[in-house]
């Protein structure tokens, strides 16, 4: 690189130079001098600063001194926080909940801001001094989970930028909060409401679910039956439509320990699955009157299996009768549309996620896939007694 190119790049990119050194240009032009460097063996990436503060000379000297330290066996990061006396996200999350946490009366709330920001913020930035945080790294962390879990990633943004916001009041950082969406990341991500109508499937608030849960457990047929073994097992609507007595293993004493094993060839992923079946879940099963001739868990009245559109169909009542006595109903707390069946599963990963789970279980949980081949091929347990106790919880949670 030159200094002049430096000087000149606009597109966005990485732009490398030498010594792990290289310049990132963000979409909305913003630039920022990242070195990737191995620390006692962890690869990671430095941030330098930013152009023209930091010239291309300064940022290969500093790059250069980075990389003697750490071939020696030192750690240029901390060293650097060490001169500084500096801030990481992760110190100024602790300092800033210490404080604001005792406002919040409800203690779930407590926990949910702690976790949501454990979950997505502090893996990706936790250990970045908060004086060297930009608007990309704030772009990192959203842009994952923006489209697919909007309503977490919208909270999740005003929560780092009010912890920022205290940064910079408490003179650890200076100028803008990248975090900040008007006329900042606005302009990098599309807004949360178009996101959820052109997209997502309208989940159920979860302020809404214990009250929705109860009104369920009220309706009578076979479909509503279905919705509430699909709620408690977080399965997507075909699974559980498609459910065979000889997949499901009762536990011998009817409470609890009990599975359903789905084969691969019914599953979106093309892989068995295996869902643990809680308490709740095998009350729920052994309710059910067996059809003659039909293998189905949830039949239809000729037997047959039941078809989407039932399942649905429970939900749009339950809709239509809050609305009719005068209330909002059951409404995605972002698009505001209706929630529907498959919309229960945005709502169990965002519990999940607030109540501190660990990604990967939760994943396992919606039979999704989990990281690369590689680490799948690794992975040989599905931690399914795991998942049964945090199955427990949410069925729990929904009973509350």
């Amino acid at each position: 690189m030159t200094a002049r190119s430096v000087e000149s790049v606009t597109k966005p990119g990485k732009y490398f130079d030498g010594q792990g050194l290289f310049l990132r240009v963000a979409k909305n032009g913003a630039k920022q001098w990242v070195q990737r460097i191995t620390i006692r063996g962890k690869r990671c990436e430095l941030g330098l600063g930013a152009p023209p503060a930091v010239s291309l000379a300064v940022a290969r000297k500093m790059a250069l001194e980075n990389r003697g330290i750490a071939m020696t066996g030192g750690d240029p990061l901390a060293e650097k926080r060490k001169a500084q006396g500096a801030m990481t996200f992760t110190d100024a999350t602790d300092k800033y909940l210490a404080t604001k946490l005792s406002e919040f009366k409800n203690e779930k709330h407590r926990k949910q801001w702690r976790a949501t920001l454990d979950t997505y913020a502090l893996s990706a930035i936790g250990n970045r001094l908060v004086s060297e945080i930009t608007v990309h790294d704030i772009f990192r962390v959203l842009e994952p989970i923006w489209t697919t879990k909007t309503e977490t990633a919208s909270r999740l943004r005003g929560r780092i930028e009010n912890v920022l916001s205290w940064a910079t009041v408490a003179g650890h950082r200076t100028g803008d909060n990248p975090a900040r969406w008007r006329g900042n990341l606005s302009e990098m991500l599309p807004k949360p409401a178009k996101i959820a109508k052109s997209g997502n499937q309208p989940a159920l608030s979860l302020a809404d679910a214990s009250r929705w849960w109860s009104d369920l457990q009220k309706r009578d047929g076979m479909a509503a039956r279905a919705l509430e073994f699909l709620t408690l097992t977080a399965a997507r609507s075909g699974e559980v439509r498609g459910a065979v007595w000889s997949e499901i293993e009762m536990p011998a004493d009817g409470r609890d320990g009990g599975i359903w094993a789905i084969p691969a060839e019914r599953m979106k992923n093309g892989r068995p699955h295996r869902v643990p079946l809680t308490q709740e879940a095998v009350t729920v099963l052994k309710a059910l009157p067996h059809a003659e001739g039909s293998p189905y868990v949830f039949w239809a009245p000729r037997g047959g299996m039941l078809s989407d559109m039932s399942i649905s169909a429970v939900m749009r009542r339950m809709q239509a009768t809050e609305e009719k006595a005068g209330g909002t109903g059951y409404l995605d707390p972002t698009s505001q549309r209706p929630a529907v069946p498959h919309g229960l599963r945005s709502t169990f990963r965002q519990w999940a996620a607030e109540r501190g789970y660990p990604r990967d279980m939760a994943e396992m949980a919606l039979a999704h896939f989990i990281g690369s081949e590689v680490e799948r091929a690794y992975q040989r347990s599905d931690l399914i007694e795991r998942r049964r106790d945090m199955m427990a919880e949410w069925a729990q949670f929904l009973a509350d």
